[in-house]
């Protein structure tokens, strides 16, 4: 069994719309109701033939249980840099390493129907990794490379598989950071 990496009472960072510092509140709290604006963080990692890592939420997680999404997201914690948060998160979930480049960041806000929401100012990252992955159970329940041409077609057949802040990333990635992804 591995070690837990995820915690309801993890402080994450509440933010202004400048992306400015003003708290922190627990991480079940910030997903309460509608949400509370707090900094996080997507990572897409793409492989030499220019595939990018898709995982499966696990089963267990409270919001957007086995919808798919980008290769690995989470939140800072208090006290943590975010490039400290996403070094930890890849190897938490994934047992991945990456060199990775910021691309852009965004506020969006998503209801999970009543069970919470996420509010997140989120800061997005590509990186490379050709390596196997070594998915935790407790944070993943599949993983897949898949073509970036396969990931836009299964968005507009099957966008109620995905979840909300990957369909909006990858909207922009594919309209403003393509370049990025190309040259890698």
């Amino acid at each position: 069994m591995r070690e837990k990496v995820s915690f309801d009472d993890e402080p994450l960072i509440l933010v202004d719309e400048d992306d400015n510092e003003v708290g922190y509140r627990s991480k079940s709290d910030c997903h309460e109701g509608h949400g509370t604006l707090h900094r996080a963080f997507s990572i897409f990692l793409f492989d030499e033939q220019g595939r990018v890592l898709l995982q499966q939420r696990a089963a267990g997680k409270p919001l957007w249980p086995l919808y798919w999404s980008n290769s690995c997201c989470s939140h800072p914690r208090r006290g943590e840099t975010m490039d400290q948060a996403l070094h930890r998160r890849l190897r938490e979930e994934l047992g991945l390493e990456a060199s990775l480049t910021f691309v852009y960041k965004f506020i969006y806000q998503a209801d999970f129907g009543d069970r919470g929401a996420e509010h997140e100012l989120c800061h997005v990252y590509i990186g490379s990794s050709g390596g196997e992955a070594r998915v935790h159970p407790a944070e993943i329940a599949d993983w897949r490379w898949v073509p970036i041409e396969e990931v836009t077609r299964e968005l507009e057949d099957a966008p109620s598989e995905y979840t909300p802040w990957f369909k909006m990333e990858w909207k922009a990635l594919m309209d403003q950071g393509r370049n990025h992804i190309d040259t890698r």
